[in-house]
């Protein structure tokens, strides 16, 4: 765990959605302020499996539930790494990874929260020449995914996947936003 919330700030969680969970994931526990990440399912109804998700019936997307102390982190700023280290301009893909369960998707939990995600979403616009399809939805159940998917890049560096989709992706999150990377072990 990280260190402590700061004093009188409650922490806030967030379920965003951005291809596969565990790039979002492992962007998620380098960042300064996140206390819990945690890879889920969500969006959609029916089975919330890993093999029911993958065969794109149920609706569900792959998404990641992230609390975070916004004194620490701005919400404004978790939602300027959100977009720029996935492509938010492609429907139902990113990469290789092909179907509804891999969309861009911010699942607000109030009104509220939606207003933000739209503003969010209209303010990174202004970095793409394309539009966002990042979509809009209410948040329903969430439902945990199977535990090899959690911190699935910390505990499994060697495949494919990390090396070629998810440490890129790193080293762009260091890169463009070292100032809110962890100096100590993600979460």
């Amino acid at each position: 765990m990280s260190t402590a919330p700061s004093e009188h700030t409650p922490l806030r969680t967030v379920v965003l959605a951005a291809g596969c969970f565990w790039c979002l994931d492992s962007i998620a526990r380098r960042l300064r302020g996140v206390h819990r990440v945690r890879s889920v399912y969500t969006g959609g109804h029916g089975p919330a499996t890993y093999e029911a998700v993958c065969t794109g019936t149920t609706g569900h997307a792959e998404a990641v539930e992230i609390t975070f102390d916004p004194q620490v982190l701005p919400a404004e700023v978790l939602y300027e790494i959100f977009f720029s280290t996935h492509d938010p301009t492609s429907l139902n893909r990113q990469g290789y990874d092909v179907g509804t369960q891999y969309r861009s998707a911010m699942f607000y939990s109030s009104e509220d929260e939606r207003g933000e995600f739209a503003a969010a979403i209209e303010q990174a616009q202004e970095h793409f020449a394309r539009p966002i399809v990042t979509t809009l939805e209410p948040l329903g159940t969430v439902h945990e995914a199977e535990a090899e998917h959690q911190d699935f890049h910390s505990r499994r560096p060697e495949v494919g996947y990390c090396q070629f989709i998810i440490d890129p992706k790193i080293a762009q999150l260091r890169a463009h936003w070292s100032q809110w990377v962890k100096q100590d072990t993600p979460v």
